[in-house]
């Protein structure tokens, strides 16, 4: 509890201070680390244990990053995956190597010490795009696509360092947590195969069954569950737990539950992954720094100027010039994570040097904190990009009419829409009520209609109006609320259970309400006066009347409607009002009765 603490003071402390300067978020993380470690207050007394803990965070993270990629959209990136990340992990590797050659440490020690150098930073990288809404540019896509190389590269990485290594095969395993369960390249097709299964025949049934139930803590307990458990099969068998995790992602992207999944993660995430960097920066052995800072700031220096020219130069190659080319450069130019297990392994293993791999150790944390600030320079030297171009083409058509609810209700004005052309997106929490939407080709979103993020994710931002068919009166009022607040002009068609209901609804600033069963109860008030014998325009009439003045009563009686016995006085004198017009205009009528 101390410790928990400890964290969350120190990240509301140093986390605000960055950003206010300019330095980001994530140099406030690693700052907070550094300032509560050993080297700092010495408050916490095992880094190394935080640090393998809050490894969820990047494993969430890569999840999360799955659920935006659809499986055919990851298809289409295989080439910039495999040829752009080959490219640059053998570009960067082969300027850095040359330093290793040149300061005597053997061509094994070199080879193994810039391949660990040549990783990048998955956590800070994907972080800093997204608080930037870089993803879906092409710097973004060219950068994951090298990062997702990367991790899929660790692996064989380990083995190298394993296979190079004169210390013997027991001490590698050890070295390297990671890989320490590593059963054979036919285990991990075999895991791989089993998570595709997994997701599709289990997974699916599974958050099927648990959103019926209706309780959101069940579906948030086995969105844990199935991120954390494919990431352990994935370590179990010697493949990366972000792997594993990004696999499920993708594999869950196409599914109605996957903006459900993702605002049930993101919490979780994002602490996590505040952990992580406060972990690194506790990780940081300053001591070489004070005892060897000439060494340490020429490699820092060396590493950092030679991967941001690898990419720099591969930027082109991918198709980016100008800003986006050198942001790229920067962007990949920190060591990453999984260097601090591959040079564990190589030091483990022998292939390095002790001293030497305690170094490259030192220099990969300093260099998380250059790209925050490499970052700051690039922004203030940055010029304007220039404005001729084609704009970005939009991933699929935006939703023209949001429909939240896809019961009765809902359905009936669903249809309605789509005979006029229109195909309305639905956002319904009913998991049958989804299956049912999605079979017959409506774009579905699972989740509560009131969350933000859910009807950012359904497209409120392009939507020319919302229509709120759900039941609950108290949900409806919330949305119609939420809406008001996030998008005030937007057009609002609310569904309201009773006259009570629909002054709440009025108040709140709907554009149109309509009550339930209000239209159905006045025709069938209609049919039954033809029935006993009125004429069809008197009962016509008689139906408008009753509309008109109903309306006009709901809306003089919005301000007493908290005091009941003012409201019932209301009622009675309306009803006796109107039933006195109402005998008025029948007048004609009783001369020649007809019933």
């Amino acid at each position: 509890m101390t410790q928990a603490i400890v964290f969350l003071l120190a990240a509301l402390v140093c986390v605000p201070l960055a950003v206010r300067l300019g330095l980001g978020a994530v140099l406030g993380y690693l700052l907070a680390g550094v300032a509560i470690g050993p080297v700092g207050l010495a408050l916490v007394s095992d880094p190394a244990a935080i640090l393998h803990v809050s490894e969820l965070g990047v494993v969430l993270m890569l999840f999360v990053i799955g659920l935006e990629l659809e499986p055919q959209r990851l298809w289409a990136m295989r080439r910039a995956v495999l040829l752009g990340g080959a490219l640059q992990m053998g570009l960067c590797a082969a300027l850095l190597m040359p330093v290793g050659l040149l300061l005597g440490w053997g061509w094994r020690a070199s080879l193994v010490g810039g391949l660990a150098m040549a990783l990048s930073s998955t956590a800070i990288a994907v972080a800093i795009l997204q608080e930037r809404n870089l993803m879906a540019r092409p710097v973004g896509q060219s950068g994951f696509s090298m990062l997702l190389f990367q991790d899929m590269a660790a692996i064989p990485l380990l083995a190298l360092a394993a296979v190079l290594g004169t210390a013997g095969a027991e001490s590698a395993p050890a070295a390297a947590p990671h890989a320490s369960h590593t059963t054979g390249p036919l285990w991990q097709i075999g895991a791989v195969l089993g998570v595709v299964v997994l997701g599709r025949y289990v997974a699916y049934p599974a958050m099927r069954l648990v959103a019926r139930m209706q309780v959101r803590e069940l579906f948030t307990g086995l969105a844990l569950l199935l991120v954390l458990g494919v990431a352990a099969l994935m370590e179990q068998v010697g493949l990366s737990m972000g792997l594993g995790a990004f696999l499920a992602g993708v594999l869950l992207a196409s599914s109605e539950y996957r903006h459900a999944l993702e605002n049930d993660i993101l919490p979780f995430k994002g602490l996590l992954l505040g952990l992580f960097f406060i972990a690194v920066g506790m990780s940081m052995q300053l001591g070489l720094l004070a005892s060897s800072p000439g060494q340490v700031l020429l490699g820092l220096l060396l590493v950092v100027a030679l991967k941001a020219l690898g990419l720099w130069l591969l930027g082109r190659w991918v198709g980016l010039q100008g800003q986006p080319r050198r942001l790229l450069a920067v962007l990949l130019s920190q060591v990453g994570e999984f260097a601090f297990v591959v040079l564990a392994a190589g030091k483990g293993s022998g292939v390095l040097p002790a001293a030497t791999a305690d170094l490259l150790t030192l220099v990969a944390a300093l260099s998380m904190v250059t790209t925050p600030l490499l970052l700051v320079a690039l922004d203030r030297h940055a010029r304007p990009e220039s404005t001729d171009r084609a704009p970005d083409a939009l991933p699929e058509e935006p939703a023209t009419v949001l429909l939240a609810g896809f019961g009765r209700y809902g359905q009936t004005v669903a249809r309605v829409l789509l005979a006029a052309g229109i195909k309305p997106t639905v956002i319904d929490h009913d998991a049958d009520t989804v299956d049912m939407a999605r079979r017959f080709g409506f774009k579905v979103y699972f989740g509560d209609a009131t969350q933000h993020d859910l009807l950012h994710a359904a497209g409120v931002a392009q939507a020319r109006a919302v229509v709120v068919a759900m039941d609950d009166a108290a949900q409806v009022n919330r949305l119609v609320h939420t809406l008001h607040g996030i998008h005030p002009g937007l057009p609002v068609v609310a569904r309201a259970r009773d006259a009570l209901h629909a002054m709440e609804l009025a108040d709140a600033q709907a554009h149109h309400v309509e009550r339930e069963v209000f239209e159905g109860s006045l025709r069938s008030a209609r049919a039954t006066l033809e029935l006993l014998g009125f004429d069809r325009f008197h009962a016509r009439q008689m139906a408008d009347n009753f509309r008109r003045h109903s309306n006009r009563f709901l809306h003089a009686a919005r301000d007493i409607r908290h005091n009941e016995d003012d409201l019932i006085a209301r009622v009675v004198q309306s009803r006796a009002q109107f039933e006195a017009e109402m005998q008025q205009n029948l007048e004609p009528q009783r001369s020649q009765p007809r019933w």
